[in-house]
């Protein structure tokens, strides 16, 4: 991050009508379709504009890449209500992560809001991941789940779920909107089959290697839930417990919410600084 030369901003997030902001879930388009643009930042908003109350937002906004661009809706539905993450199938579908909907909707290119996976069990959705077909297993979607610390895999055929399993439980989670401890961040390197995790409860990050090949409940976490935050080390059990580990964890975090990966394959990990607003809010590579 320190050798970025050149850092520009190319506008604000919050939805032209609803005015809803707190952008949770980032995400760039992968295709050029119905309203989305490739190359577009698409952004869902946690917070509703009336009130601007944590958990409350409804809409997802689309930006260009250029300085000075203005946010375009693309959905607003009770359906995304506390949306926090999002992620992008080759088709411009949005998968959301809506919170406070207990819902995982399935956005269109054009703005409609539909419910796939309606038939699925979900705790309060906070983290996305797609994941596309390859070496002979179908795409998927991880979700994550900030009520009961699990993550489950939907597996697609195009956009219509075939398959729906628990494959990792046991993260700690507690608080409400604005101070939410849960497993978050999900983020998928192809190259090695792995599923990074951001541990908002214990200031860590797991990687779980071979995801692609996790059964039902391959991996059971022991994060030694205590009421306050950060949680002890967390550690590993179940069938696959040997393809869990903790990859960073300590001093750096305060409260670590998001990531994004690098071409190099190295992680930006960003701190949400809920637990210690004095400590600089930074984020690491």
């Amino acid at each position: 991050l320190s050798q970025l030369s050149v850092i520009t901003t190319i506008g604000a997030t919050p939805d032209p009508a609803e005015k809803g902001g707190n952008p949770y879930g980032l995400a760039i388009a992968p295709a050029t379709a119905g309203l989305i643009t490739k190359g577009d930042l698409i952004v869902c908003n946690f917070n509703d504009g009336a009130t601007n109350t944590q958990g409350a937002g409804t809409t997802i906004t689309g930006l260009r890449p250029t300085a000075g661009a203005k946010p375009y809706t693309i959905a607003n539905s009770a359906s995304l209500k506390g949306c926090n993450a999002l992620t992008l199938l080759p088709d411009d579908s949005i998968s959301a992560a809506a919170y406070s909907a207990n819902l995982n909707p399935l956005v269109t290119d054009s703005g409609t809001v539909n419910d796939p996976f309606a038939s699925h069990t979900f705790a309060a959705p906070w983290g996305e991941a797609y994941v596309a077909a390859a070496n002979g297993k179908p795409a998927a979607l991880y979700v994550s789940n900030a009520g009961d610390g699990s993550i489950a895999r939907i597996t697609l055929e195009g956009d219509a779920p075939s398959d729906f399993t628990e494959v990792i439980k046991g993260f700690c989670v507690s608080g409400a909107p604005g101070a939410i401890f849960a497993p978050a961040g999900l983020t998928y390197d192809a190259s090695i089959d792995t599923l990074y995790v951001v541990d908002t409860s214990s200031y860590s990050v797991v990687a779980f290697q071979g995801i692609s090949a996790f059964g039902t409940d391959a991996v059971v976490v022991d994060g030694q839930c205590t009421a306050t935050t950060p949680t002890p080390a967390v550690t590993f059990g179940g069938p696959s417990a040997a393809s869990a580990r903790v990859i960073a964890s300590g001093g750096q975090f305060n409260a670590p919410l998001s990531a994004a990966l690098l071409s190099d394959g190295d992680l930006l990990i960003a701190n949400a600084d809920i637990n210690n607003p004095a400590v600089p809010n930074l984020v690491f590579e």
